[in-house]
C-alpha cells in the first residue's frame, strides 16, 4: 500500500504541489535512508565473514505480509541458524492462523538458501524441527539450517535480483499485454513441492480483477482487519527510520501531506470520511489495471506446504524481476476471516482449486514503473542469539 505520488496529487488537488515547491529543502531530505540501506549493505559484506551472516544479510530483504519482517535468528555453534517467528509481528485479524506469515518465512529461507549458495555454501534446511504448530506459531523453530562448504555449487540465476526486486503497488500499462510465454517462465521458476497456475487469458482476468478489488474492498471496509493495516502504516522519515516495517508512507508529497493535516491513516478507518474516499480512489486503478495472474497452490496445507509456497512465491518474483515485469500479491481473497470468506470460495472455483488443495498465493502481474525499495531493519537486529 505505497500508492503513487501522482496519484496522490491528483486526489488531493494543487494545493500540495503549492505547498510542496514551498518547502525548499524538506523536500530533498525526506529519503529514509538509514531505513534503506540493508538493500546496500550486503554488497558491503567481506567474503571472509561468517558465510551465515552474508545469508542473512540478503534473507532480511524478501517479501513478507505486511512488510513485518517476521524472522529471529540464533546462530548456534560455528555453522548453523534457528529460524524462529517473532511472534509480536503476526497478523491476528488478516492472518489468524498465521498462514501468510509462514509463506513469509518460506520466502526468507529461499533466498537464504539462494545467497548461501553463491558464496560457495549448502544449506541442509529441517523445517519445524520440533514438530508443525497450529493453529498458531509458537516459540518452537521454523528451520534449523545447517551451512556445509560446498566448491561445487553453481550460483543460482535469480541470486542477482534479490536487490532488484520489488512489489509494485501501482496502476500497471494496461497498453501492454504480458506475453503468455514470459508468464510461463515465471511460473515455471518454482522448484518446490507445489502447484503452479497462471492467468492469461482476457476474459478471465477481468473476472479476477472485479474479485480480487471486491475482497481488497470488503477488507478495507471491515474495522478490525483495517484497522490492523492502519496501525501499521508509518507516515514520513521520522516514522519510517524509527520503525521501518510495515506499510511505509514516504516521500516529500506524502509527507507534506501529513503536515498539512490532509493525511491521516486513522481517516481510512472512518468510511464517511475523504480520507477514506481517497484510498478508495488510489487502490482501485492498481488492482483493476492487473494484466495476468499467477498463483501458487499446495496439495495439503501443512506448514511445510506453507514454507514451500513462500519459497516458489519468491523465485515467481525474482523471475518477473529479471523479465522486466511487476508483480504484486493480492492476498486478500485468500484470507480466512469471515467476511471475505465468499471471495476465498470464489478465488478457488474461478481458478480451478480442487477441494483437496490449498490456495496459497496469488499475484498481480503486468508492466509499470519500478518502485522504490521497501523499508527494512538491518540483519543484525534480527540476530537473537550468537551476535
Amino acid at each position: 500500500m505505497n500508492p503513487d505520488r501522482r496519484k496522490i496529487l491528483k486526489v488531493m488537488g494543487g494545493g500540495v504541489i503549492v505547498a510542496a515547491a514551498a518547502a525548499g529543502g524538506f523536500l530533498t531530505t525526506r529519503t529514509p535512508h538509514r531505513a534503506l540501506a540493508p538493500w546496500k549493505e550486503t554488497h558491503a559484506l567481506s567474503s571472509n565473514e561468517d558465510p551465515r551472516r552474508i545469508a542473512l544479510s540478503h534473507a532480511i530483504l524478501a517479501p513478507n505480509p505486511h512488510n513485518r519482517q517476521p524472522w529471529l535468528v540464533d546462530l548456534v555453534g560455528a555453522d548453523t541458524v534457528e529460524l524462529y517467528c517473532d511472534l509480536n509481528r503476526r497478523l491476528p485479524h488478516t492472518d489468524p492462523f498465521d498462514r501468510q506469515i509462514t509463506i513469509g518465512l518460506g520466502c526468507f529461507l529461499e533466498v537464504l538458501d539462494i545467497a548461501a549458495n553463491a558464496a560457495g555454501w549448502r544449506t541442509e534446511i529441517e523445517t519445524f524441527p520440533g514438530g508443525e504448530n497450529f493453529p498458531r506459531l509458537d516459540k518452537r523453530p521454523v528451520a534449523r539450517i545447517k551451512f556445509v562448504e560446498d566448491g561445487a555449487l553453481n550460483a543460482d540465476p535469480l541470486f542477482d535480483q534479490i536487490f532488484l526486486r520489488r512489489s509494485n503497488k501501482d496502476e500497471l500499462d494496461v497498453s501492454r499485454p504480458v506475453a503468455t510465454s514470459d508468464v510461463a517462465a515465471i511460473t515455471g521458476s518454482a522448484k518446490h513441492e507445489t502447484l503452479q497456475g497462471m492467468v492469461t487469458d482476457a476474459a478471465q482476468i477481468e473476472r479476477m480483477r472485479k474479485l480480487t478489488w471486491e475482497a481488497l474492498d470488503t477488507e478495507i471496509r471491515t474495522y478490525l482487519p483495517a484497522k490492523e493495516s492502519v496501525d501499521l502504516m508509518r507516515v514520513g522519515k521520522a516514522e519510517i527510520e524509527a520503525n521501518p516495517d510495515g506499510i511505509d508512507l514516504g516521500g516529500a508529497f506524502l509527507e507534506s501531506l501529513s503536515l498539512l493535516g490532509q493525511l491521516d491513516p486513522k481517516g481510512m478507518l472512518d468510511q464517511n470520511s475523504a480520507m477514506f474516499s481517497q484510498s478508495v480512489a488510489i487502490l482501485k486503478p492498481s488492482m483493476m489495471s492487473a494484466m495476468g495472474y499467477v498463483y501458487v497452490k499446495t496439495a495439503g496445507n501443512t506448514r511445510k506446504d506453507q514454507i514451500a509456497a513462500g519459497r516458489d512465491y519468491v523465485r515467481f518474483n525474482f523471475k518477473a524481476t529479471e523479465l522486466g515485469i511487476a508483480m504484486h500479491p493480492v492476498s486478500q481473497s485468500l484470507q480466512e476471516y469471515e467476511e471475505v470468506a465468499p471471495y476465498y470460495l470464489a478465488a478457488r472455483d474461478e481458478l480451478g482449486v480442487a477441494e483437496s488443495e490449498t490456495l496459497q498465493m496469488l499475484a498481480t502481474i503486468g508492466y509499470g514503473a519500478k518502485p522504490e525499495p521497501s523499508p527494512r531493519w538491518g540483519y543484525e537486529t534480527r540476530i537473537r542469539k550468537g551476535a
